[in-house]
């Protein structure tokens, strides 16, 4: 009689999956925006694009956090933790001098 049951679930478990596996995603991507966005110190006249990484790894969601103000760009990482649901910000990378 088990066994029934268990193709008759494992026959609807993709379909359930799909349907709600893009919704946690967007929803995924979201929070790791607004919880890099919390983060970033930059005046009202900067322009913040936080470009967040589709899945992250296992453990983390990323994004490139770019602020752009008048005297130019500044880039950092955000790290987003997917069990605490916190997040950190790098220091903004510093240009590499050009290869000569």
């Amino acid at each position: 009689m088990k066994q029934p049951l268990m193709v008759l679930a494992l026959s609807l478990a993709p379909i359930t999956v799909s349907a709600s596996s893009e919704d946690a995603w967007e929803e995924f991507r979201a929070s790791v925006e607004t919880a890099c966005l919390a983060l970033v110190d930059a005046p009202e006249s900067a322009t913040v694009m936080i470009d967040v990484n589709p899945f992250g790894s296992q453990s983390y969601g990323a994004a490139l956090v770019t602020v752009t103000q008048d005297t130019g760009a500044d880039r950092m990482i955000c790290i987003f933790d997917k069990q605490t649901k916190t997040a950190e910000i790098t220091a903004p990378f510093v240009d590499a001098a050009p290869a000569q």
